[in-house]
């Protein structure tokens, strides 16, 4: 089975006064192709300062970082935003549209960034607003939409790549429950579509009940490691 994210031995400290704070503490595992998984755990756990490391986001203090067989640790600020470019989607819970740019638009930016050409790019935004119930309103921008809708913009924006990987912040976390379970499933539907790695941060027990594997945090250490199907922890 093919592994899209390998984590070797991570650590992440940061310096608080005259203090070491260690956010990560050797956490270690891998993910293979394809599944969805789920980071839980109590506030400052250290929930997304691994999903950060783990997209290549920040860098660790030591330990390895392998994402879909390249290994991020030697790269620079620029190689690691072109392999995100190109590998990996992001859904996050401020939804992090541009606000001078319309749907269709904000959706349009990673392919427009890798320079492709913008018709065919403006085609494949349409074709995925379409899919997340959004065709009518591909020319509004964000501050005519709805949380749910602005929601929905950030997901179809996370797709458009194609990415191996999407990685999702408390991607329901400003939405009311009947709206956050609409995101829940379009996010799920689309992963189950494309085949891409699912891994998001969550509070959520119930969303974290969906995903294949539940990893949990404690105190910046993997707390528990469980793959849903079986209920067995993973070794």
């Amino acid at each position: 089975m093919n592994h899209i994210l390998k984590l070797n031995k991570l650590n992440r400290q940061f310096k608080s006064g005259d203090k070491i704070l260690t956010v990560v503490n050797n956490i270690s595992f891998e993910m293979e192709e394809g599944i969805s998984c789920a980071i839980v755990g109590p506030s400052g756990s250290g929930k997304t300062t691994l999903l950060g490391l783990s997209a290549g986001l920040d860098q660790p203090t030591s330990g390895e970082v392998v994402l879909n067989n390249i290994n991020l640790n030697p790269l620079t600020e620029d190689q690691r935003a072109e392999v995100r470019n190109k590998h990996v989607g992001f859904v996050f819970q401020t939804f992090q549209l541009v606000p001078t740019l319309t749907a269709v638009e904000n959706v349009m930016v990673p392919l427009e960034l890798r320079g492709e050409a913008t018709n065919q790019v403006r085609e494949r935004a349409i074709e995925l607003l379409k899919e997340v119930g959004l065709g009518e309103r591909s020319h509004h921008y964000p501050t005519q939409l709805s949380g749910g809708e602005q929601q929905r913009v950030a997901v179809a924006r996370a797709f458009i790549n194609n990415p191996k990987i999407l990685f999702a912040d408390e991607p329901t976390g400003n939405l009311d429950s009947e709206t956050g379970e609409h995101i829940e499933n379009l996010i799920f539907d689309l992963n189950r579509k494309q085949g891409t790695t699912l891994v998001l941060v969550t509070h959520d027990l119930d969303l974290a009940d969906k995903c294949d594997r539940v990893i949990k945090l404690k105190n910046g250490e993997v707390d528990s490691d469980v793959f849903k199907s079986s209920g067995e922890a993973v070794a």
